[in-house]
């Protein structure tokens, strides 16, 4: 080849070409194909053979060649050569493969580059190939690998359990899906995920696999696991009544404590719409307000408070905390709603005034009728009227018994002093 800037592009090819003289020993060749002489000679010979006629003319030849597991279209040169009895031609590597040729390189090629961990070994347990990401978890090459044992990256433990696998692989002669546990190169405890299957690889049994490593994902899983058999025992044990509520405020799980809470069995909480659990009282409104908030992602967490009804019609003054459940494209996917302070069930009665409400907060502070009347701006025979009036609602005779009754209903909140109302 005399041009030397051609010659120079091919050296960095999959290609080889020759001159050869009479007796048909290369005299020239050149391309990226073969690093020396006597592969190149080789494979000239080989080509020759390939010829299913020798008399024929070698310009109409432009066959594929196979030559150590490696694939050529060759193509003889068809113009005069200048030197009486020389030969010239060409050969460029194929990805295609002939009939009989290697059954599994299609694999890998294709997995030589995936994320996932892929090799090749022979019954010895030898490695005939492995793709980048396998090499990696050794810290190595592929180049590296190949022709190497198990145990020359494994621990013996772990060298004994592969080579069991494989043995199973060629045994069945069937694929095995499976995870498995391994030492990774810091040390620590890895899993993996995926498959193993016999091959042909040269007219030997062989044993291909390809793997997930999923050790963040089965820790993740695990963390997960820990934390929803946690706070299903704080659920179940802490006897805080809570419940977990859907987006449409139905009840998807909730504790002991809350079926005791409303006088009625777990099972019949399940399902349930929330709503029909509240009282309709004024604490609804800031109730609502809450909870849109919380779907809305406005905010994350809301106490506020609500007069639950039971399941024998008793009402109760409570407080609640209400936190969201992020789930997926970080929407909101539940709202747990629990029960921090609770009052003694009573029977339904008149919903009191706010003015009501106010006198039981100066009361429970020790304001006498005349204080109470001089802070509110009232004569003392209202106030008189409204604590007659509150005894009787409350069915508390005494003023002591009255300030008692109000803390045990929730109309007055136990956290803070002065007195103050529940929820306002």
């Amino acid at each position: 080849m005399n041009d030397s800037g051609v010659g120079a592009l091919l050296e960095h090819l999959p290609v080889f070409w020759w001159e050869a003289d009479e007796q048909s020993r290369v005299a020239e060749w050149g391309g990226g194909a073969f690093t020396d002489l006597s592969t190149a000679q080789r494979f000239l010979d080989r080509a020759r053979q390939e010829m299913p006629d020798p008399g024929r003319r070698l310009e109409e030849e432009h066959r594929l060649v196979q030559f150590d597991d490696r694939t050529f279209r060759v193509r003889w040169a068809s113009d005069e050569s200048p030197d009486p009895g020389r030969t010239r031609g060409l050969a460029v590597e194929t990805g295609a493969q002939p009939a009989g040729g290697r059954r599994y390189a299609a694999f890998a090629e294709f997995a030589d580059l995936a994320p996932a961990a892929a090799f090749l070994r022979d019954r010895d347990g030898r490695y005939l190939w492995a793709n980048h990401s396998y090499a990696h978890l050794y810290g190595t090459t592929p180049e590296r690998i190949a022709g190497r044992r198990i145990e020359d990256f494994d621990t013996p433990a772990d060298a004994a359990q592969f080579r069991a696998l494989d043995q199973e692989i060629l045994s069945r002669g069937k694929p095995v899906r499976h995870h498995l546990s391994y030492h990774r190169a810091d040390g620590s405890m890895g899993q993996a995920a995926g498959h193993r299957f016999p091959v042909q690889e040269n007219g030997q049994p062989c044993v291909a696999g390809i793997y997930v490593d999923i050790t963040d994902h089965a820790r993740a899983m695990d963390q997960r696991r820990e934390a929803e058999e946690s706070l299903k025992a704080l659920r179940d044990h802490s006897g805080l009544p809570c419940a977990l509520l859907s987006v449409d405020g139905r009840i998807q799980q909730a504790g002991t404590a809350t079926a005791e809470l409303f006088r009625t069995r777990l099972s019949d909480l399940i399902g349930r719409r929330a709503h029909t659990l509240l009282a309709t009282t004024p604490e609804l409104r800031p109730l609502r307000q809450a909870w849109e908030g919380l779907l809305t992602r406005r905010i994350r967490r809301a106490e506020t408070s609500a007069v639950l009804l039971d399941a024998e019609g008793r009402r109760r003054r409570a407080r609640l905390h209400l936190a969201t459940v992020n789930g997926g494209a970080g929407g909101v996917a539940y709202v747990w709603a629990v029960v921090t302070q609770q009052g003694v069930a009573h029977e339904a009665q008149p919903p009191l005034t706010a003015a009501q409400i106010r006198i039981l907060s100066l009361l429970a502070g020790g304001s006498t009728n005349g204080e109470i009347a001089l802070t509110l701006g009232l004569s003392r025979q209202t106030v008189d009227y409204h604590l007659s009036r509150l005894r009787a609602l409350l069915d508390a005779p005494t003023r002591p018994a009255l300030v008692a009754r109000a803390y045990a209903l929730g109309i007055l909140d136990t956290r803070v002093w002065p007195p103050h109302p529940s929820g306002l």
